[in-house]
């Protein structure tokens, strides 16, 4: 056997390995079908052909950060800035759960306009009129004070990607007043408090080395989260990456792979921007190991407005309308789209 097989096949078996059999497997060119086929086979063990579909909302992009890479950065002057109020949520929630769709995802910008007081209004009323649906949040670094505020509503899941963990690296991708140290503390919070808590990272970030991801996986070792998303970073046109080269689609499937076999029982998104780097990008993240999907409910204006990044897909399969087309597309990878809410499988 060569030595990939043997990484790969301790991974499958131990689901884990040394830092240098990782760096082989990442730093690798011609291994990637066989890392696939065997991440595929321990996501069908623990998942079977289940696809899960989740409720994107995208309700705000005000931000008050300057992240480096992200469109929605509060420096970025020619963005068209939007919120939706908790009528406009359950009137993308009335829409999702005809589709089948269980579980709401209300994503935005970390925007000091919706208070605590807000966000637990708007879960709790979700979950007054959905009580079989999960409320997910993502919207940044907050207090553990305001974490346990949102759970008390109703909130199950929060997603918090860490983008990467190495400190020298994060400090390249954010303002000075943004630390690793911050969310890794929010990161931790979550799940102490008893959040279903998901995490992840860009793969391709300007000044990421193998030995970033590398750092990656370990930290989500230490995290053990139940979700773990990642996507290629993807410039956009109003911030300092503009001209930086997009993240490889190769290397975005092969770390899908490696995620699958060191957390089988993750909930691993196969996302958007997949889709928006290739025509088949969703898809081939399933057959890498990826066993969820997000189809954006937000009302038009709000999905051509909520840009991290250039070219983002909005319209067409991605949308939650085209719901139907989807399932056809997933189907004829292998797959299925469950109405189910999806919980991880530990």
């Amino acid at each position: 056997m060569s030595p990939v097989t043997d990484i790969i096949n301790e991974l499958v078996n131990m689901h884990n390995t040394s830092d240098e059999n990782l760096l082989q497997l990442i730093c690798t060119e011609n291994e990637l079908p066989q890392l696939t086929s065997a991440a595929d086979k321990i996501r069908r063990d623990h998942y079977g052909t289940d696809v899960y579909i989740r409720g994107l909302i995208e309700f705000t992009n005000y931000c008050r950060n300057s992240c480096y890479y992200c469109g929605i950065n509060a420096h970025n002057k020619n963005a068209c800035r939007f919120r939706l109020d908790k009528q406009d949520i359950l009137s993308c929630c009335d829409k999702g759960y005809p589709l089948g769709f269980r579980t709401f995802v209300l994503q935005g910008g970390e925007d000091p306009y919706y208070t605590d007081d807000i966000i637990c209004d708007i879960v709790y009323s979700i979950r007054e009129k959905y009580p079989d649906c999960a409320v997910t949040l993502s919207i940044g670094e907050k207090t553990r004070k305001s974490y346990q505020a949102y759970y008390n509503a109703g909130a199950s899941r929060f997603l918090l990607r860490h983008e990467t963990a190495d400190s020298v690296h994060y400090n390249k991708l954010h303002p000075s007043k943004m630390s690793l140290e911050n969310r890794k503390r929010c990161l931790y919070e979550l799940k102490d408090i008893g959040f279903q808590t998901g995490s992840g990272f860009m793969v391709g970030s300007p000044f990421q080395s193998a030995e970033n991801l590398v750092s990656d996986l370990r930290f989500l070792q230490e995290l053990s989260p139940d979700m773990i998303g990642i996507g290629p970073f993807i410039p956009h046109s109003e911030t300092v990456f503009a001209d930086c080269e997009q993240g490889s689609l190769k290397t975005t499937l092969k770390m899908i792979s490696i995620l699958r076999l060191m957390f089988p029982y993750a909930l691993i998104p196969s996302t958007t921007a997949l889709g928006t780097i290739h025509p088949d990008g969703r898809e081939l993240g399933l057959k890498a190991g990826g066993n969820v999907i997000m189809p954006n409910l937000s009302p038009d204006s709000a999905k051509l407005n909520y840009t991290l990044y250039n070219n983002k897909l909005c319209t067409g399969d991605e949308a939650a309308e085209q719901l139907e087309s989807l399932k056809i597309k997933v189907r004829s990878a292998g797959y299925e789209i469950v109405t189910d809410i999806g919980n991880v499988k530990r």
